[in-house]
């Protein structure tokens, strides 16, 4: 193998999210802020002769361990990022802390729903005058807790970042060498019809040379010519939506094959979420629900004495949280377990390699970390390419941070 050869293949297994450490840091922040809760109620509780507002800062401790559990993993994960020892590196840590933290929020639906249908069938005395500022005072620190952990969310949840829909001049500009020229294609949309316009570096383009082929997702082919324009080539036929395409430009008997994206608004799907920061934040959430409702089922048992309402509310509460916690399980469990992140991306994989008249014979996809996706492609051909060429038509594709492609020849 040649230096160039080798150097190409000691690539980086680093397949952390961008926000990284500043989840990290927030996730240490709310840390301490719950820790100084807990401290504060316990101490208080033991000195003024509060049980209840011992129970609410031992609780208050389950709170902060659950969210200890996710600073640990972004730390442990960071540290570890590039330790050999991890095969796919260390960004799926995240997730397993997630899955860990949705079990530990269904045990506390659990242990909520009993205690409120133990209080149903054996009311107990309430103590209004502490339970309802101890309720407001957690519900006030759940929402500085949210507060830390979502405050600098800019949205960049995956490893390529998109903008809204709509190509101007500067978005989605392909860069390509064909024919012994540096070339750029745009779609461009700015005021206007969209329309391919392809532009030389140095010289110019023969338009009746040039021409643009699209292979979508469903496979549906369409080749657009060219005419000369000021400076640049541009397609005679406007482009249909939806923009996401691969694009095979073709000067004489050259050809190069680039990937162009439907811009939305999702900024890479489920598959670049952080579900570690995720699990932090339905910990938080789940909290000030559950104070929100106590809230309200003490305040009407006290006005009306509905004693029932405190129960009821321990109910819905834990209704809530398991409805969380089950989400977050499936989400998590389903990484954990390596299943497909996203189909439109296999359908993309698939159709651009079968649109070259080859086809796949084994398609594996599995999240590696927040907005990073592995990919296995068997390719069976007729034509002999190598994996080198299925690396350039595949390059390009959104969050495909780690692509292995192997190669077997048909015969004719």
């Amino acid at each position: 193998m040649s230096q160039p050869d080798l150097v190409a293949a000691a690539h980086s297994h680093v397949f952390l999210g961008d926000g990284h450490l500043r989840n990290e840091r927030r996730a240490w922040a709310v840390i301490v802020l719950c820790g100084a809760m807990m401290l504060v109620e316990i101490v208080g509780g033991l000195m003024f002769g509060s049980i209840a507002l011992v129970a609410d800062g031992l609780h208050m401790s389950t709170h902060a361990g659950a969210l200890l559990l996710a600073a640990l993993a972004y730390t442990f994960s960071r540290r570890h990022a590039h330790d050999p020892r991890f095969s796919f590196g260390t960004g799926k840590l995240g997730d397993l802390a997630g899955f860990t933290s949705a079990i530990v929020l269904a045990m506390i639906a659990l242990l909520i729903g009993y205690e409120s249908a133990v209080r149903f069938l054996s009311p107990v005395p309430i103590r209004f005058g502490e339970a309802i500022p101890i309720a407001a005072l957690g519900l006030c620190v759940n929402l500085a807790s949210a507060w830390l952990l979502g405050s600098g969310h800019d949205h960049s949840h995956g490893h390529h970042h998109t903008r809204s829909h709509g190509h101007g001049p500067d978005d989605e500009v392909k860069s390509l060498v064909l024919a012994d020229q540096v070339l750029q294609l745009e779609v461009f949309e700015d005021d206007v019809p969209p329309r391919f316009r392809l532009h030389a570096a140095t010289g110019s383009i023969d338009p009746a040379s040039a021409s643009i082929t699209t292979l979508r997702p469903d496979g549906a082919r369409r080749t657009f010519a060219l005419v000369e324009a000021a400076g640049y080539l541009e397609s005679l036929d406007e482009i249909p939506e939806p923009h996401a395409f691969t694009a095979e430009v073709r000067i004489g008997a050259d050809s190069q094959s680039v990937v162009f994206e439907e811009h939305d608004h999702h900024h890479g799907g489920a598959h670049a979420r952080d579900n570690n920061m995720r699990a932090a934040v339905v910990h938080v959430m789940a909290d000030a629900a559950v104070s929100v409702l106590v809230i309200v089922g003490l305040t009407l048992a006290r006005v009306f004495g509905w004693v029932w309402m405190d129960p009821l509310a321990g109910l819905v509460g834990a209704a809530v949280i398991a409805s969380w916690s089950y989400g977050l399980i499936r989400d998590t469990g389903a990484i954990l377990l390596d299943m497909t992140p996203d189909r439109r991306l296999a359908d993309r994989i698939r159709g651009t390699v079968e649109g070259a008249g080859d086809a796949v014979s084994d398609l594996h996809l599995w999240r590696l970390g927040p907005g990073h996706i592995g990919a296995i492609v068997s390719v069976a051909t007729r034509v002999g390419h190598d994996a080198a060429f299925y690396h350039a038509r595949l390059s390009g594709l959104p969050s495909v941070s780690h692509l292995t492609v192997e190669v077997t020849t048909r015969a004719a």
